[in-house]
């Protein structure tokens, strides 16, 4: 098979007839062997009925409906585990990606040897509260990843190597992220392809301010996650230990003090009676925590853990 198209939805029932006419023409056109793979977030709509005449239709449309909603990484990251194409194409359900593009993705993937290929929003038809924090989150994550050269990590519409998805996770809200994932899975040839972005034609945005905060903190973690989720020791261990030996260092220098001042017979003041004891014993108490953290996370880290396990109502 050519080509899986993974398309997470929730409320998307309006559009989805269009969507599916619109891929399909497209394979046809081209020549394609493709699938279509709708994975719905646990809609309240009319979306799952649309998706079984669908399925009446088109014998390429296959799809899971969660039976509440989890996000869209869960979507993705079952949608990923289901794809069987040499080629995986994500894309919104929601008429704002267009499936003209998917020939030179696919093209892209296939002869120049790109491991994923992320779509570039270059001209978006959203509003300003939307656009200017994605370019701060833009911003930040190119620094902080070292991808200099993609402009919108969030773009919905990608392709990828059928290898990336099946070897990286994604997890709460992580798929803004997924060129930093596949890049510290080892996939490092990852490029950009500026893509048409059209108006919303039916329906109204799915995501409030709440995504901006989740995306600081997402940020955050999947750094974390890729530099130490296999040596979390190295972290904590690393800050208790320092932490711990300060506070040790301070500890045995107010007490050097107090020796020396009564070697003299000069005034001194008991080490208890210093507000920098309470300091180096405040260190002492969080660097021994810190390192019975690490140790602990350690022990987590070496046992196997499902977080991707999702209540699934049909498949068709």
């Amino acid at each position: 098979m050519n080509i899986s198209v993974v398309i997470p939805l929730f409320n998307e029932d309006e559009s989805l007839p269009e969507l599916t006419e619109w891929i399909d023409r497209v394979m046809w056109e081209n020549k394609f062997s493709y699938e279509l793979i709708f994975i719905d977030d646990g809609s309240t709509d009319a979306s799952w009925l649309v998706i079984e005449k669908l399925k009446e239709k088109f014998q390429s449309v296959t799809a899971v409906k969660f039976r509440r909603n989890y996000g869209k990484s869960a979507a993705l990251n079952v949608g990923f585990a289901m794809a069987q194409g040499d080629v995986v194409i994500t894309m919104d359900a929601d008429l704002q990606d267009s499936p003209d593009e998917i020939p030179k993705l696919y093209s892209r993937i296939k002869e120049e040897g790109f491991d994923l290929i992320s779509g570039w929003k270059q001209k978006r038809h959203d509003p300003l509260s939307k656009t200017l924090p994605t370019k701060l989150f833009n911003s930040a994550t190119r620094k902080m990843s070292g991808i200099n050269n993609l402009h919108d990590f969030n773009c919905g519409l990608k392709a990828y190597r059928k290898e990336v998805v099946k070897n990286i996770e994604v997890y709460g809200e992580m798929h803004r992220y997924i060129p930093v994932i596949a890049k510290w899975a080892g996939f490092k040839k990852i490029g950009e392809q500026v893509v048409q972005h059209y108006p919303r034609k039916y329906g109204e945005t799915k995501f409030g301010m709440s995504r901006f905060i989740n995306g600081f903190l997402d940020l955050i973690s999947i750094f974390f996650v890729g530099k130490f989720s296999k040596r979390p020791m190295h972290f904590f261990g690393t800050m208790g230990a320092m932490s711990f030996f300060a506070g040790f260092l301070i500890t045995i220098w107010l007490l050097i003090q107090k020796l020396m001042a009564i070697s003299s017979h000069t005034a001194y003041r008991d080490v208890t009676d210093q507000p920098l004891f309470y300091l180096a014993l405040v260190a002492i108490i969080v660097g021994f925590q810190l390192f019975l953290t690490g140790f602990v996370a350690e022990m987590v880290s070496r046992s196997s853990t499902d977080r991707n396990n999702y209540q699934i109502e049909k498949v068709i």
